[in-house]
């Protein structure tokens, strides 16, 4: 029997069951606390009396005005450049007390998907306190998935960022999963996997290569990761050591611990990598905190972490809050989480304990219960040339639907919107290995996202006059991101293609033969 395991298994069941009797409280409730906590911590830094966090507070106390409106009312909404050329600069440069308490020490660095541009993200030490909670509460509600005690004897296979950070005159920068992995507690060594000194290499080729090298001499019962990347080392190893499947070589392997994008479009391409089916468990943990995570098997959304450092808004996703290339209105209405609708797209507003403050993080939500979110797409990620208001989930569950029925894996997929005669096109550039005909696979993919989207189906009849598809060996979406300096870690393919990225991509395929 495995002892240990067996000790592990019950420490976890016992924390998720006290967790629940000791965490009643309302979500609104939660929500109020900590965004006066934020406020109360952030009150003397440059940013607290720009505007006037101490009034807020003295308000609030005598039961003047209720804290929420005075906030909304005085800080402005942010997305990243506003609050980076107006704050968050200076606090490379060295100096304390901007957003937050204290000197920054560590930014993760993160480019999304939208554009090249690095942005500096500022992690704290409270920040990190918050992600290790979150992380702890992660995995005490393994307790809910019934699993093997051996299961808790293997190792945890973590593919992120180089943990060897860049050093700056004041600050250390990084992948936020390279820095997360420079910080692991002791204990946790004995199952962190690939380990320091290969986590620290810098090439992400070398690095895994390294780990197919070290692979056979692993039990990993649990892989952490952004799915391309996953998927690739599996194949790569599955090659090295000439086996069928993975778990050939990890016959213990049962969970896949993913976020960040959409699973579903590399779900064919998984399995046929297994021998048995693992059990994914979908996180939400992006450069600016630990958002979500599911608690549960077979849940639909994930839950909200509401009492751990980020205060949240939602901004419904449409034409009165957002311009029509993805850029937030001034006047754009929020929401607080008693206020949202079921089934209704809302952008995410986080205020949260790195001096994040009312700053649109990207990403578009959708409530599926009262605090379970899916994630649907971001901000700048959605096409609407004449009104079809296409979303990344409308393009990830049509390209699921195709993918199943022609039989073939699409693992990577993008779009961007072109004029066509007069009026308007779409163009996709679909990456499979597999055989499959153009004509028809235009065709069921049309098809399915009229189905999806009733906009789409009647522009369609209108101003989107064609759809055109080019279908390319996947490989080329990753030759595409490493010419860019985004290969491995946390960097995802954008699924839709704007300005430098279009003409970035238009330059690739040009030297690919592709026009």
């Amino acid at each position: 029997m495995a002892i240990l395991g067996s000790l592990l298994q019950s420490t976890i069941n016992f924390g998720e069951t006290i967790r629940k009797r000791i965490s009643p409280t309302h979500d609104s409730v939660q929500q109020e606390e900590v965004l006066t906590k934020l406020i109360l911590k952030a009150k003397h830094t440059a940013f607290g009396r720009q505007y006037d966090f101490d009034r807020i507070l003295r308000l609030t106390h005598v039961g003047e005005l209720n804290l929420y409106d005075q906030f909304k009312e005085k800080v402005p909404i942010h997305d990243y450049n506003k609050i980076y050329n107006e704050w968050w600069k200076y606090g490379l440069l060295g100096y304390k007390n901007i957003c937050w308490p204290g000197r920054i020490k560590y930014y993760a660095l993160s480019s999304g998907t939208s554009e090249a541009s690095t942005k500096y993200i500022p992690l704290t030490k409270d920040m990190f306190n918050a992600i290790r909670k979150a992380s702890i509460r992660q995995i005490f509600s393994l307790s809910n998935f019934k699993l093997e005690p051996k299961l808790f004897e293997s190792g945890i296979l973590m593919l992120g960022g180089c943990t060897e950070l860049n050093q700056s005159t004041s600050y250390y920068e990084g992948d936020l999963s390279g820095i997360q992995a420079s910080k692991l507690p002791f204990w946790f060594q004995l199952f962190y996997k690939p380990g320091k000194k290969i986590a620290s290499n810098k090439d992400w080729d070398k690095k895994l290569t390294e780990i197919t090298r070290n692979a056979k001499n692993w039990d990993i019962g649990i892989i952490v990761g952004v799915p391309a990347w996953i998927q690739i080392l599996m194949e790569k190893i599955i090659a090295y050591y000439n086996v069928e499947t993975i778990h050939d070589i990890w016959p213990n392997l049962k969970i896949y611990v993913h976020g960040g994008v959409s699973f579903e479009p590399y779900r064919k391409g998984f399995e046929k990598l297994l021998s048995e089916p693992l059990l994914y468990i979908e996180t939400y943990l992006a450069s600016e905190g630990f958002i979500a995570f599911q608690k549960y098997p077979n849940q639909i959304g994930m839950s909200l972490v509401l009492d751990n450092g980020i205060f949240y808004e939602f901004v419904p996703f449409d034409e009165s809050n957002f311009t029509s290339d993805g850029t937030i209105k001034e006047s754009a209405e929020t929401k607080l989480l008693g206020e949202v609708s079921l089934g209704v797209e809302y952008a995410l507003l986080i205020t949260t304990c790195t001096g994040a403050w009312r700053y649109l993080l990207g990403d578009v939500v959708k409530f599926v219960s009262t605090n379970e979110i899916i994630i649907t797409g971001r901000t700048k990620q959605f096409i609407s040339l004449c009104g079809e208001h296409l979303s990344i989930d409308n393009m990830n569950r049509a390209i699921m639907q195709v993918s199943n029925h022609f039989n073939i894996t699409i693992s990577e997929f993008t779009v961007v919107g072109v004029p066509y005669d007069s009026l308007f096109a779409h163009h996709w550039y679909i990456g499979t290995d597999d055989v499959v005909s153009i004509d028809l696979l235009k065709e069921a993919l049309d098809a399915a996202l009229m189905e999806l989207n009733d906009d789409y189906a009647v522009e369609r009849s209108a101003a989107l006059k064609e759809i055109l598809i080019d279908v390319i060996p996947t490989s080329y979406f990753y030759e595409w991101m490493e010419s860019l300096g985004k290969s491995g870690g946390q960097h995802k393919v954008p699924r839709v293609l704007k300005n430098k990225n279009w003409e970035s991509w238009k330059s690739f395929l040009g030297s690919k033969g592709i026009h």
